[in-house]
């Protein structure tokens, strides 16, 4: 058992995938925040009546 364990511990053939796979996951996840965020602001910019872009497009 304690032979299997080592050998399990000192493995690296998987490692790169799951960094890779990682590093997919967190920028992701990133991005999607961003547009999320990017979206709200873009309606406020737009929504708010007394903003100069609003004035700006209503002239």
């Amino acid at each position: 058992m304690r032979t299997l364990l080592q050998r399990f511990w000192e493995d690296k053939t998987g490692a790169t995938a799951i960094e890779y796979g990682l590093i997919v996951t967190v920028l992701s996840l990133t991005i999607i925040g961003g547009i999320g965020k990017a979206a709200d602001a873009m309606a406020w910019l737009f929504s708010d009546n007394s903003s100069r872009l609003v004035n700006a497009f209503a002239q």
